[in-house]
């Protein structure tokens, strides 16, 4: 049997604070909203980036921003992960010392949202990077997909102000991360693979967030060869899914979506979709007429 799916852990107490606060008409309330704290990552005795996080799985976030960076290759052999709360330091060590000096130097503000810097040399390696062309999803796998990420627990769900990135397989969620910025959240699944040796083959990635060129560019950096979110598309991010031969598909609500590149990976096993809007398990909080009081 596979493993059971890694899900986030919205009863974490570390995570949410319980504020109190007032609603449109004056009246007091007690809310729980999301707490990010920094992280500082040093690369061996390298100071690299101080990152705002929610602070869970410090391994995986380290991990996958230095892969996610080029500052770690796949055959990179990480001899220790230190991590000390008190301070907020996470210290990967390797057995090759690396060389990241002028990747330093070269870094671009890309569109994520909280910290969001990458660096110059992003796209070293993505044309070298071949998606598996045999991958396919079928539209009912997907649907099902979505409602087990929509109706999985999450800080989300909790506390609003999160972005989410879900690793799949078929139509099971093998590992759903969450952080303040969907960089961090996808960084913590780029290291939880490489740290648990999990392979591309047969995966799918899901995101809450815009499909960005950083998305589109972390994803085939993953070799995942499909990538999926409720949100829409920017240009720059179409253009390079196309260019890497990624199966792009965005605006996924209910049975309807739409694919702006390599929509070849897409069987479409599902009738046409109703008239009526997305049923409620699929609707973000915010947007149910519940969430107003109505």
């Amino acid at each position: 049997m596979p493993p059971p799916p890694l899900l986030p852990n919205p009863e974490d107490c570390r995570l949410t604070a319980q504020l109190r606060v007032s609603d449109q008409h004056g009246s007091p309330l007690e809310a729980r909203v999301i707490v990010e704290r920094p992280l500082t990552l040093f690369l061996n005795s390298r100071e690299i980036v101080t990152m705002m996080t929610i602070g869970d799985y410090p391994r995986y976030l380290a991990v996958g921003y230095l892969l996610n960076q080029n500052m770690l290759r796949a055959d990179d052999e990480i001899t220790a992960i230190e991590h000390d709360d008190d301070l907020a330091v996470v210290v990967v060590r390797t057995a090759r010392q690396t060389d990241y000096e002028g990747k330093l130097a070269r870094k671009i503000l890309t569109s994520g949202c909280a910290q969001g810097t990458v660096f110059g040399d992003l796209m070293d390696k993505f044309d070298s990077v071949v998606l598996d062309p045999q991958a396919r999803i079928r539209t009912s796998s997907m649907l099902r997909l979505m409602k087990a990420i929509n109706t999985a627990p999450s800080l989300y769900l909790t506390a609003g102000a999160i972005h989410g990135c879900v690793l799949c397989e078929g139509d099971a969620i093998v590992a759903y991360m969450e952080d303040v910025g969907r960089h961090n959240a996808v960084d913590k699944i780029a290291g939880y693979m490489f740290l648990n040796g999990v392979s591309a083959a047969g995966k799918v990635f899901y995101t809450t967030g815009r499909l960005t060129s950083e998305m589109v560019i972390k994803t085939v950096q993953m070799r995942i060869p499909i990538l999926i979110s409720r949100s829409g598309f920017t240009a720059w991010g179409v253009d390079l899914a196309r260019r890497a031969n990624l199966t792009l598909i965005g605006r996924a609500r209910g049975s309807r979506f739409i694919t702006a590149a390599g929509d070849h990976r897409i069987v479409y096993d599902l009738a046409a979709p109703p008239a009526d809007g997305e049923p409620s398990w699929m609707q973000r909080k915010a947007s149910r007429r519940d969430a107003c009081g109505d």
